[in-house]
């Protein structure tokens, strides 16, 4: 009874942070003024358009992939309306593929050099392979794979929520924003990576 009652609190906890951290790209959607991770950008660099659009791209459609996504693991919706499951995949995979290619791209640019830039570029990358790979996986009707590789590539989604999370404690911890952001970059996605390792292990999943 307990344990059920701990997956529940857990569940509602999952949801609530997806959809919560998934609201809130919006905000620089109704504000002119330069908050958040903006602050931390070149003058040079917020007047380059290509990179506007990137950052844009990035955080709208990955704000639709963080929404979508969380519901793709809930048996009760996948049982009930499988129509519903199979839309909101595809809804997932669109955004996916926009979110990650411009994540990828404003990678290049991140704050705090080289460091910084492969941490996010190595999230975008695994990102888009296992989103990729699971898409493919269900078109071809294996479901171990797919359920396999959304694992992964959901935990890659919610570095998003780890990001956000983790960024304010490591700030404080080292009284500077930098450092905590070089850290950050791959202290939000490495653990959910491992996480995803057990959870496929645990499922019996095979992957290959």
């Amino acid at each position: 009874m307990a344990g059920i009652i701990r997956n529940k609190i857990a569940w509602v906890v999952f949801a609530f942070l997806a959809m919560g951290v998934g609201l809130y790209p919006f905000a620089y959607w109704m504000t002119s003024e330069k908050f958040g991770l903006l602050s931390s950008k070149t003058t040079e660099l917020l007047a380059n358009e290509i990179w506007t659009v990137g950052f844009y791209g990035h955080i709208t459609f990955g704000a639709f992939a963080l929404m979508s996504g969380w519901s793709q693991f809930s048996k009760k919706i996948r049982s009930r309306n499988l129509k519903l499951h199979r839309n909101l995949g595809k809804v997932y995979v669109f955004s996916v593929l926009i979110s990650g290619i411009c994540g990828v791209y404003i990678a290049f640019f991140a704050t705090g050099g080289l460091i910084t830039s492969l941490g996010f570029l190595g999230l975008g990358i695994i990102w888009l392979f296992t989103t990729l790979k699971a898409y493919f996986a269900i078109r071809a009707k294996d479901l171990a794979l797919h359920q396999g590789m959304m694992i992964y590539s959901y935990a890659a989604c919610f570095a998003a929520v780890t990001l956000r999370l983790w960024l304010p404690l490591l700030t404080m911890a080292f009284g500077e924003f930098l450092i905590a952001y070089k850290i950050v970059a791959w202290l939000c996605w490495v653990p959910n990576m491992i996480f995803a390792f057990f959870w496929v292990k645990r499922k019996g999943l095979t992957l290959v």
